[in-house]
This record gives structure tokens, sequence and C-alpha cells, in this order.
């Protein structure tokens, strides 16, 4: 088995997010698609991100893999601090050119990203081993027969059927729950600090997708790994989450604990995503959230929630944006109606 290190308890930061702004460059001019986010995870422990689509998670997490597409994305603002606790070292990646020595160094290495669509993510014209091999090589610096044992064993790890015939399959021979479980062996190949795990449960069925879940949540465990889990699924973010961010139109507008925010929700828009779960046993109707998500060059002055919020007043919510107000330990809101 591939040996796992012992966690040190002396550096908990692995990741620090501040006032992150990214822009598109559009056919209208320039859009905001993140737009002042801020976030810390800690070792062992997971942040998840929600919202609709459209409102800036997958953005922010490639921000923090250096993999923005530029043109047309460019990051115009903010601090992105990684803590690498290999060495020490403290990072500010935003400093970093994409294709460095020193970014190419962590990527993959230190932060590791399965990202939403693994057919797409993975290279059709390679096998999935020699696609593990790839980083283990690079980073691992294992000449080809220990790597190749390494992808095996990881695979195994992984749960993946028949690990040491399936290294050799490529990825349109894969089932989609297959496909996934390579997808987080090749991710975790060098055990990095952090994963960054956007939608890892998306077209899977449920008894995949739970089975996913809890590898990761073991693999976690061995690794004390931070992990920022992106999701549209209220229900898993309860599950797997210690703290959660709430996104909409490129802000973050509720941050807190698991609990505090699915017990005890302040932002109408959190609240309307609450709404719209269903509920074993509910028998009315499920409350969606009226309108939609405005074109990302139409925000509205103030806050961006106003046309859609029930309990909007011109009274009471100036076309200012809201600042950010503490209404309990660890709980923040973007809002001027949090209490009503």
């Amino acid at each position: 088995m591939i040996p796992i290190q012992p966690v040190s308890q002396d550096d908990q930061m692995v990741i620090e997010v501040k006032d992150l702004a990214v822009h598109f460059a559009v056919f209208q001019g320039r859009v905001p698609a993140v737009n002042g986010v801020s976030f810390t995870i800690e070792r062992g422990k997971t942040l998840g991100v929600v919202g609709e689509s459209g409102c800036g998670k997958s953005v922010t997490g490639l921000s923090i893999m250096h993999l923005l597409p530029t043109p047309p994305a460019e990051l115009v603002g903010g601090e992105i601090i990684f803590h690498r606790l290999s060495t020490g070292e403290v990072i500010d990646i935003t400093k970093l050119s994409p294709q460095s020595a020193e970014m190419r160094s962590i990527r993959g290495n230190d932060i590791a990203m399965i990202f939403q669509e693994p057919m797409t993510s993975m290279t059709p014209a390679y096998t999935i081993g020699e696609q593990i091999m790839e980083a283990v090589i690079l980073h691992q610096k294992v000449n080809k027969r220990e790597a190749r044992q390494r992808a095996v064993e990881m695979l195994d790890r992984v749960g993946m059927p028949q690990p040491g015939r399936n290294v050799d399959s490529y990825p349109h021979q894969l089932s989609g729950g297959m496909l996934q479980r390579a997808m987080i062996a090749a991710a975790l190949s060098c055990q990095p600090s952090l994963l960054i795990a956007d939608e890892p449960t998306t077209a899977l069925d449920v008894t995949t997708a739970a089975q996913i879940l809890d590898l990761m949540g073991q693999l976690q465990d061995e690794m004390g790994m931070a992990i920022m889990h992106v999701s549209h699924n209220l229900g898993v973010v309860a599950e797997v989450a210690n703290e959660v961010a709430v996104m909409y139109l490129g802000r973050i507008v509720e941050r807190s604990s698991v609990d505090d925010l699915f017990y005890n929700p302040k932002h109408p828009y959190t609240r309307g995503l609450m709404h719209s779960i269903p509920q074993i046993g509910q028998r009315q109707r499920l409350e969606p959230i009226r309108g939609v998500v405005p074109e990302p060059d139409a925000i509205p002055k103030g806050c961006a929630f106003a046309p859609r919020c029930p309990l909007f007043s011109p009274a009471t919510c100036p076309p200012i944006v809201p600042p950010s107000v503490t209404v309990g330990p660890g709980h923040e809101v973007l809002c001027y109606r949090y209490d009503s």
C-alpha cells in the first residue's frame, strides 16, 4: 500500500482566499465572475460551496489551481495564500505565473482537483494508468515501474475493480463510477494538502455517489487533507462539510458552520435554497426561488439578489452592496434584512 505520511498538528491552515476577484472579457465588456470572495480551509476540514449555476463556484476553484482560461478570464485582485505543509512555505499563488516551475510543482502535487466532467477531463488518447503515472513521475521522482505500481495501488485504494487490469483501460472503456474513481485516484496519487472537488458525484447513481463520498471521507481522515467541496446538492453538503459558503453572482452571501447554516439560515437566498429541498413526508408544494439569475453583464446595483428577494424594500435596501455582518460565532451574512 502507498504509505501515508503522519499528520503534524503544528500548522492547521492550508488555504486562505482573500478578496478574490476574477473578470471575464466578453462581447458586452468585462463582467465579474468572482467579486471579493474570502474564505479559509484548515487541515482535515471540508468547506462546502453551494449556489446556482453561474455563481462563481468553479471559477473560484480554477483560480486556486491557477487554471483560469486566459483570455478571456483575468484575475484582477485578491490573494490566494497557500500553506505548503511539506516545506513550511507560505505562498501567494496569485504572484506566480501559471506555467512557472513553482506553480507546476504545486498543481497536482500539493493542490489537486476533481473536475465536473471526468469523461472530458481525462485525455482519451492515454490510459488512466498513464495519466496517474504522469503526476507521480513528475512530482515524486520515481521511475516508470514504481509509478505504475503506485497507480495500481491507488486505484485499488479507491475501490476500482480489477485495478491491475483497469490501469491499462482508456477512459471510454470505463463506466461513470469507475471513471470517477480513476479521477480521484489521479487527484490523490501525490497526497495533496488541498483537494478541490467540483461536483464529484455529478451524473452518478445514488449508490455510487454514496460510495465516492465515503471514500473521500476515509482518505481525508487518513491524509489529513483539506477539501473544498463544490456542489448543488445541499444534502451532500450537510453530510460532508464542516463549514458552508453560499455563493450568489460571484459573492459569498452567507458563511457559517454547517449546523448553523441549516438550522439558522439568515440570508433570503439561503432560505430559498432550503425551501427548495423536498422533505420526506412533505405534502405541500415546494417553494422555488422566483425569477432567474441575472446575466453577468446585468448585475443589479447594491444587493444582486434584490430583484428576486421576497424581503426587498427600497426603504431598507439601498443600492449599495450590503456589508458583511457577523450574526454569530463564525456566521457572516451580506444582507440588510437578515433579521426579518
